[in-house]
C-alpha cells in the first residue's frame, strides 16, 4: 500500500495540540481524530457532507486569537470546493486545513475520488490565494506540519496522501447539541 498510515499521522498531527481548535469533516477524520484522543476543543461534523470548511471558517473568524484546524477528507472537500474559495476571501491568518486524500470516497463505499482522476486541491488552494499549502507523503513531513497548524501563519492548506485503507472505526459521540455546549465550555463562552 502507497502512503502514509492516517491514523498515525493525524495522531502525530494532534499529539502536542495545545490550543487548536478541530473541527472534523464527516467519516474517517472523525473516527481519526477520535481514536487520537477525544477533547473538548475538537467538532465532530456529522451529516453535513461539505460543511468542515465553512464550519471551520467561521470559527477562525470569530476567534482569530485561535489556531483552527479543519480536519477533512477529499471526497468531504470535494463536496465543497466553493468554500475554499469563500476562505481565500477572507484569508484568516488562524485557519488551516488539513485533506486526509486517499483519492477514495470511503464512507459511500470507496469508489474513486477526483483526486484519484487528477484533481489537484492544493493547486484549487493555490488558485484561491491561500497563504501556503504543502503536499506531505512521509511522516518527517507530518511533524514538520505539526507546529504550523498553531503558529497562525496564514491560511493554508495541507494534503496528506494517505493509504486507501478502512482501519476500525472510533465512533466520538453523534450528539451535535451536547458537541456544540462541550466546545463552547471549553473556549469560555457558555
Amino acid at each position: 500500500m502507497t502512503g502514509l498510515d492516517r491514523r498515525d499521522a493525524v495522531a502525530a498531527l494532534l499529539a502536542e495540540r495545545g490550543d487548536l481548535l478541530v473541527v472534523t469533516g464527516l467519516g474517517s477524520p472523525a473516527y481519526d481524530a477520535c481514536a487520537a484522543g477525544d477533547h473538548p476543543r475538537t467538532y465532530y461534523l456529522w451529516a453535513a457532507m461539505g460543511g468542515a470548511v465553512p464550519m471551520g471558517l467561521g470559527l477562525a473568524l470569530a476567534r482569530p486569537e485561535d489556531p483552527v484546524l479543519v480536519l477533512t477528507g477529499d471526497g468531504e472537500l470535494l463536496m465543497g470546493l466553493g468554500a475554499l474559495a469563500t476562505a481565500g476571501a477572507k484569508r484568516p491568518a488562524n485557519l488551516s486545513i488539513v485533506v486526509l486524500d486517499n483519492r477514495r470516497y470511503g464512507e459511500t463505499g470507496m469508489q474513486e475520488s477526483h483526486t484519484a482522476r487528477g484533481i489537484d486541491l492544493v493547486g484549487v488552494a493555490d488558485a484561491c490565494r491561500f497563504a501556503w499549502t504543502q503536499r506531505v507523503s512521509t511522516m518527517d513531513d507530518v511533524h514538520a506540519l505539526a507546529p504550523r497548524l498553531q503558529a497562525r501563519s496564514g491560511l493554508g492548506l495541507a494534503l496528506l496522501e494517505v493509504q486507501a485503507d478502512d482501519p476500525p472505526r472510533v465512533l466520538p459521540t453523534r450528539d451535535g447539541h451536547w458537541l456544540k455546549r462541550r466546545m463552547r465550555e471549553a473556549l469560555g463562552v457558555a
